[in-house]
Formats: structure tokens, C-alpha cells, sequence
């Protein structure tokens, strides 16, 4: 390899100081990369010791970019759009006609894949291929059309589609729901294993049975024992075969309620601020396949909140699209 290519800075910490750079905020650039604020403080440390320079200045409740760093930083944001641009110009004709979709692993296996028949069979003549990766991809920079994302109201593109908000209940198969220890309030846990979305980097703490235990009086509960898994479509499948009860998120496990897979034993449900949102990348709006799609999933999404009891489907304040003038049109959640 080149001894220039050698020294260069991973591609990842340089996205992460133009986004720092362009917000003034390690906080909003990681929103906005979908990395903890921690995570990104971390890169960019990283990238200031390998540079041997200070890109910036942390103050009290402010941040600048050094003259070195405000330099660097228009270096970078070219740098970068001439390899986006790159990018554009070589996949040009030789991608086949379709759009693409990128969403979570769960979403894709849980919510979506199921319902696309129906798409197909309405659009026919429209290829869709499913990207599904836990990785976030930037709608401005990327070969996807459109992503489903999942995001708090508040970090929502103005372009954004809410489909649905998300509660959360335990869930598990009836055999499990209604066997020899059936599950009747939430102190009834204590006799059941529990099944964990291990999330690696800590960014979905309240998809945490922790959370869910003290929000319904059982903050010190201990359980018959617990199983972890890395993926959230994973924890559902050791529900479905009855390994335990899962942190269930509704209206994503809508199908497996209805057909009996899955049993919600409890009443109440815990109401998160997060929702699902279909964005166009700014480069695909106005294409008919573009459109089908985002009506079809649109009205997909309220039909399953019409199905479960309404209720998630509207933004806080009545209005089904979030609209926010100081949004980007970029994308990663979510791990979700």
C-alpha cells in the first residue's frame, strides 16, 4: 500500500469531525451519525492525536474549531463531496433500475418483509431491494432511495414520514404466557427468564427491561434467568419457541400478536418517545417509484394503527409528518 494511503485517517473519524464541524456540536453531530456523544468525542480525540494538531476548542457550553481545525474542516467537506460525487458518476448506468430501502434488521425481518407481497403486487414493474444493516447510511451521499429509521420526534428530517410511534409490553409464546406460571402481573417475571436486547454500544436504554421494571413498580426484580442476544429479530425468535418473555415493541409484533404467535399478558404499555420514519434521499423524491412507495408504506402503517387501536400514529401535536426547518436529511438507528 502507499505510505500516503497508510497515513491516512479513518473515513469514519473524518464524517465525524465534518459533522462536528458543521453543527459546533458533539452532541448534534452524534445525533445526527447516530453514535453516542461519548463515541464521537472519542474519534475525534483520536483523530487530533493521530493529526498531532487541536481541531478544536472546548469551552463551557460552546465549541469552535481551531484555525487549524477550520481549515482541515474545509478540506474535509471537500474531500468528501468529490467522493460522493465520484461515487454518483460510476454507479451512473450501471446499477439495474429498482429502489432501494435501507432499514434496521429488525424492522426489515419483523415489520416489513412480510408486507411487501402487497406492494409488489400493486407495482409490478418496480424492483425493491431490502438493505437491511444496523449501520446508518447518509441519505445525501448514498445509493439508497429510501430509509426507514428509527428516531425520537425531536431528531427527525423535516421531509420525514412518521409512520408509527412504539409501546412497549412483554411478550412471550402461550406456552410460556399461560403454563405452569402464568403471567398475570409483572411481579410474576421473577419465575420466567428473561430475554435481552444486548444492544453493544448502550443507545437504546430504554428498550432495557430495567427501565420497563421500574416504570411498572418492579424496579428490583429479580428474574429465573436471562438470555442476550446481539440482534432484536433474534430475542423474538427465542420468544416465539418459548425460551422466555421478550421487551415486545408494538405495533412492529402486530402479526405475531394476531396470529397467536406471541401473547402481550399485561394491560399496560409503556408509550416510547421514538417513532418509525420513512426519508427519501433528496436525490429521489420526485420519482414515481419513489412515490408508490412512500404512499404505500404510509398507508401500510395506518392500516397496522388502526388494526391495534390507533394511538401511535400521530406526531405530538395531531400531525402525522414532522416538519422541522433546522433538520438534515441524514440517517443511522438505530439501532432498532
Amino acid at each position: 500500500m502507499h505510505r500516503t494511503l497508510r497515513s491516512l485517517p479513518s473515513l469514519d473519524f473524518l464524517r465525524g469531525f465534518e459533522a462536528a464541524g458543521r453543527r459546533l456540536s458533539f452532541t448534534l453531530a452524534a445525533q445526527e451519525l447516530f453514535l453516542t456523544q461519548s463515541a464521537l468525542s472519542r474519534q475525534i480525540k483520536a483523530l487530533e492525536d493521530g493529526l498531532g494538531v487541536a481541531l478544536f476548542e472546548r469551552r463551557h457550553r460552546a465549541l469552535t474549531l481551531t484555525v487549524a481545525g477550520a481549515a482541515f474542516h474545509r478540506s474535509i467537506t471537500e474531500a468528501l463531496d468529490a467522493l460522493a460525487a465520484a461515487a454518483e458518476r460510476t454507479r451512473g448506468g450501471a446499477r439495474s433500475p429498482g429502489l432501494t430501502l435501507s432499514t434496521t434488521v429488525s424492522f426489515a425481518s419483523l415489520w416489513m418483509i412480510p408486507r411487501l407481497a402487497s406492494f409488489r403486487a400493486a407495482h409490478p414493474e418496480v424492483e425493491v431491494y431490502v438493505s437491511a444493516d444496523d449501520r446508518i447510511v447518509d441519505l445525501a451521499r448514498g445509493d439508497v432511495d429510501i430509509a426507514v429509521r428509527y428516531l425520537p420526534d425531536a431528531a427527525a428530517p423535516a421531509n420525514a414520514e412518521r409512520l408509527f410511534g412504539e409501546r412497549l409490553t412483554p411478550v412471550a409464546s402461550p406456552r410460556i404466557a399461560r403454563g405452569r406460571e402464568p403471567l398475570r402481573a409483572p411481579a410474576d417475571l421473577a419465575q420466567h427468564v428473561l430475554l435481552h436486547f444486548d444492544e453493544p454500544e448502550g443507545r437504546t436504554p430504554w428498550l432495557d427491561w430495567r427501565s420497563w421494571l421500574a416504570s411498572n413498580g418492579e424496579p428490583g426484580l429479580r428474574s429465573a434467568g436471562s438470555l442476550r442476544f446481539r440482534l432484536y429479530d433474534q430475542v423474538i425468535q427465542a420468544a416465539v419457541g418459548g425460551q422466555g418473555v421478550a421487551l415486545g415493541r408494538l405495533p412492529m409484533l402486530a402479526e405475531h400478536l394476531r396470529d397467536g404467535r406471541l401473547i402481550a399478558p399485561f394491560a399496560r404499555k409503556y408509550e416510547s418517545t421514538r417513532g418509525y420514519f420513512a426519508i427519501a434521499a433528496p436525490r429521489a423524491r420526485e420519482r414515481d417509484d419513489v412515490a408508490a412507495f412512500l404512499r404505500w408504506i404510509t398507508d401500510e402503517a395506518a392500516r397496522e394503527c388502526a388494526a391495534s387501536g390507533g394511538g401511535v400514529r400521530k406526531a405530538p401535536g395531531g400531525k402525522h409528518t414532522r416538519r422541522r426547518q433546522a433538520a438534515t436529511d441524514h440517517a443511522r438507528s438505530n439501532r432498532g
